[in-house]
């Protein structure tokens, strides 16, 4: 947990960074706890409408922001696929290369210990997500020396990509 609260805090450093989501600013899931000393100014809760919350997050990016967009699950992040594969992976291809957004989505892997949250709630599309997006990189966090590397690359990203950081639900109580 500690190096996850650091990459948030090196996130958090840059005064372009919103951090938008389900239980950002009122306690509901793990990932809270790993931003909730960052001023809620910078905060922006959101109810559940996971497709919303990726054009939102685009429209961010597109006014400078860098929106880290937090699905505290891989299975809800499904739920944004149309804004995430055709607008927010394509923005760069359509634009020709003139608009290139930004955008961080932080997912994780459920937690399957000490209960199983059951299937729609601990799946793992890192494959399949690489497999259908070209100008967003996905990263599966495998270890907790990787957490802070791979935050701090999405963040200084020259390449006009944005990233998927999945996180693994079960590390928050073993590493």
């Amino acid at each position: 947990m500690s190096e996850m609260i650091r990459a948030m805090d090196l996130l958090a450093a840059d005064p372009n960074v919103l951090f938008l989501g389900q239980s950002v600013i009122w306690p509901g899931n793990v990932i809270y706890k790993t931003i909730s000393h960052i001023s809620e100014s910078r905060r922006i809760e959101l109810p559940v409408f996971e497709e919303t919350q990726m054009g939102m997050s685009l429209g961010f990016a597109l006014s400078g922001y860098v929106p880290v967009s937090i699905y505290p699950r891989y299975n809800f992040l499904l739920l944004a696929m149309n804004q995430l594969v055709n607008h927010l992976d394509k923005f760069s291809k359509i634009s020709r290369s003139r608009v290139q957004p930004k955008v961080i989505i932080r997912t994780s892997i459920g937690s399957v210990s000490p209960l199983f949250p059951g299937p729609q709630h601990s799946g793992d599309f890192t494959d399949a997500f690489r497999m259908l997006l070209t100008n967003v990189e996905v990263i599966r966090l495998d270890e907790p020396d990787q957490i802070v590397p791979a935050y701090n690359l999405a963040l200084n990203r020259t390449d006009g990509k944005s990233t998927i950081i999945a996180e693994f639900g079960d590390y928050y109580n073993e590493k």
